[in-house]
């Protein structure tokens, strides 16, 4: 047996392991895809959150291999979505002894009806991993409470803000604005559904807001008439920018990492009576991601698909230049 390991701080190792011990409310999953995100980078760069060796993999979906006695949701050789929360066994991948980056993993607490979820008839494996970051990015549009003819700009066009873009455009908000400094993120953003893209390095963002979107009144000058921002980039600077820019009575949700403290000018809140959200995890409704999913195909934001063995390359393209969609790494037939 094989699994990603952190060990430290920039350690992270391809270990083996015991084969896994199931018991009666668990399950075994023969991982066939797994993304990496943004967030296993992180925890790569801090040596993990548990102070102990950790277990990386959290985006995932295979075929059930065993049932202990007491699953009655999912049978052996089903296809299924692995949530890596509301289990009994802790989050998968992000501080339990397991993780999605495996071939073979031992679901914790599957018996509890809320860790596997049977991917819809025709859907890749390898599609269906998309599903829990889509439920991240469908989570920071709940949380900004967006409705239809509201306008929106979403900061950062990785897989999140990507995510992001395509509930808003698949719930009818068809006036929605990227913004990334990758050329091939704002493309994956124009195809699934933005209306303008948009590069901070070639010209003035908060102009050309105001210029697609019209301007709002304040007593201090006209600002961007934008109702809703969503801050997937992770860049400190953004989140003071919209407090500056942004309109009165608007709205954001953040749900980009930032793990340093943040310098927020709360005049500018309590003025425009703006409204800041954090966004963690997903929806109520899990399975809410994973029928967007089955609606639309998003399997044009994977741009890079690595074995286990190359989990390295992979990582090393979302620490370098960033210009990907989503880094998908399999495990056996994916299809």
């Amino acid at each position: 047996m094989k699994q990603i390991i952190v060990h430290g701080p920039n350690d992270w190792r391809l270990d083996d392991i015991p084969d896994p011990a199931p018991g009666p409310r668990d399950a075994l999953v023969r991982i066939a895809a797994c993304g990496i995100c943004g967030t296993d980078l992180s925890f790569v760069h801090m040596g993990g959150i548990t102070g102990k060796p950790m277990a990386l993999g959290h985006e995932m979906a295979g075929v059930v291999e065993w049932i202990g006695a007491d699953v009655t949701d999912a049978g052996v050789g089903d296809r299924v979505i692995v949530c890596p929360s509301g289990g009994e066994g802790g989050p998968l991948g992000s501080g339990a002894a397991e993780g999605g980056l495996t071939p073979l993993l031992l679901v914790r607490g599957a018996a509890s009806g809320r860790r596997l979820f049977r991917v819809p008839e025709g859907m890749s494996l390898r599609t269906a991993a998309l599903t829990e970051p889509l439920a991240v990015g469908m989570q920071a549009v709940n949380q900004a409470d967006v409705q239809v003819g509201d306008k929106v700009a979403v900061f950062g066009c990785g897989p999140i803000g990507l995510m992001s873009i395509a509930t808003l455009t698949d719930r009818g908000i068809d006036d929605v604005v990227a913004i990334d400094l990758s050329r091939t993120r704002l493309e994956l953003a124009k195809q699934v559904g933005a209306a303008h893209a948009l590069d901070p390095s070639e010209l003035d963002v908060w102009a050309e807001l105001k210029r697609l979107h019209g301007e709002a009144p304040f007593m201090f000058g006209p600002t961007a008439a934008t109702d809703v921002f969503i801050e997937a980039s992770g860049a400190d600077r953004v989140i003071g920018d919209i407090l500056q820019h942004g309109r009165f009575g608007g709205r954001m949700s953040i749900v980009a990492l930032h793990y340093r403290p943040v310098p927020t000018n709360f005049v500018n809140l309590l003025m425009k009576q703006f409204t800041i959200r954090g966004s963690f995890e997903y929806p109520e409704r899990f399975e809410d991601a994973i029928e967007l999913l089955a609606r639309r195909d998003l399997s044009a934001l994977i741009t890079h698909t690595l074995p286990l063995e190359e989990f390295g390359a992979g990582l090393a393209v979302l620490d370098g230049s960033k210009d990907c969609g989503k880094v998908m790494i399999t495990m056996g037939d994916a299809g």
